[in-house]
């Protein structure tokens, strides 16, 4: 990871450039940008009301995906100390901001991960000359060692079994196909849009007797994850935020992250490849783990099986129930913006 490190503040795409040399957690990284989050911050339900999702349809590829407004707001991130299961990462409890922001409605699924993967050139060879030459010149992942869905399904079914470094490229990718700039979530926004407005264990409550309508979990899986939609939503209308598959987020895991967090737009700026922050917990996990402040680190061991010499970056091949969620700023940033950003968690 370079010395330099690009200080991004999520809710406007403003960048700024600050040296380090260990990471950090960023936020807003002047006074003018401060000002401009604290203006976009309101009351949930008054912002919903005022803003609606929309529809990506892919160019050329009738390929399309629904991302649901999730407005900005504060909240108390991580768990208090009487919640059940609570584990010691989960706090203490901060007080967070964050700006607007789109979030997918559906986990990545494999119909629009593998336009990515499989390469399907041909596909947008009608696009505008600068786009075509921008969409090539990202390198694309080899071929998965074995099967990357183990068989499960992949019509309408989660994708799964990507690199961290695999589901940023791909965001890299589908913001140069379509125009719009796309990422993965921090933890923070991944927490706020899974809780919804909800201060419980799980989005509908701290009753875990009905987890069974919302989410998908070692319980009732039947050893294997369900297509995208299947349990009912969040308060906000997100599926599958506890259980079907995790998810990646942006943050390189910090066991005491909270402590140092700030309190707006907070991002742990990964240096490693290992350990990353994923949330949400999977089809093989207990209910425990899909609680809206549980969190879960990346390691080697989702690696393991790989038998290439160096172990592949693009896939996990023991990581069969880690997916992805997209999520897309409301105020987009520039180009020269999400230069600088990609430069950031990709190392370019």
């Amino acid at each position: 990871m370079k010395k330099t490190i690009f200080c991004l503040a999520l809710a406007t795409g403003l960048l700024q450039s600050c040296t380090t040399k260990k990471a950090v957690v960023q936020s807003a990284p002047n006074e003018a940008v401060s000002t401009a989050v604290e203006q976009q911050v309101v009351p949930p339900a008054a912002a919903a009301d005022q803003v609606e999702g929309y529809t990506e349809t892919v160019p050329a590829a009738n390929v399309s995906f629904d991302m649901v407004y999730v407005p900005g707001g504060s909240f108390m991130m991580g768990s208090p100390e009487s919640e059940a299961h609570r584990k010691a990462d989960e706090g203490p409890q901060k007080k967070v901001e964050l700006g607007p922001f789109y979030m997918g409605k559906y986990e990545v699924t494999w119909d629009l991960f593998e336009l990515f993967f499989k390469q399907n050139k041909d596909l947008f060879v009608k696009l505008d000359d600068d786009r075509v030459i921008k969409i090539d010149a990202i390198t694309r992942p080899s071929p998965p060692y074995e099967d990357p869905s183990y068989g499960m399904g992949k019509d309408g079914f989660p994708a799964v079994s990507m690199s961290a470094y695999s589901a940023l490229v791909f965001c890299k990718w589908l913001s140069t196909v379509t125009g719009k700039f796309y990422r993965l979530p921090t933890e923070a926004e991944w927490e706020y849009a899974a809780r919804a407005g909800t201060t419980t264990a799980y989005s509908f409550g701290d009753d875990v007797s009905q987890i069974d309508e919302y989410a998908v979990y070692y319980g009732n899986s039947g050893e294997k994850y369900a297509r995208v939609g299947s349990k009912k939503p969040n308060p906000w209308g997100l599926y599958d935020m506890h259980g079907n598959v995790a998810e990646w987020t942006l943050d390189e895991y910090k066991e005491d992250a909270y402590a140092h967090m700030e309190a707006k737009n907070p991002w742990h700026v990964p240096t490693v490849i290992h350990p990353r922050s994923y949330r949400g917990g999977s089809w093989d996990d207990d209910a425990d783990k899909l609680r809206s402040a549980a969190r879960s680190a990346s390691s080697l061991n989702q690696q393991k099986r790989d038998p290439q010499i160096p172990k592949s970056f693009w896939w996990f091949t023991d990581s069969n129930y880690v997916g992805m969620r997209l999520v897309s700023p409301k105020n987009q940033p520039s180009p020269e913006e999400q230069q600088k950003f990609w430069q950031t968690v990709l190392d370019e």
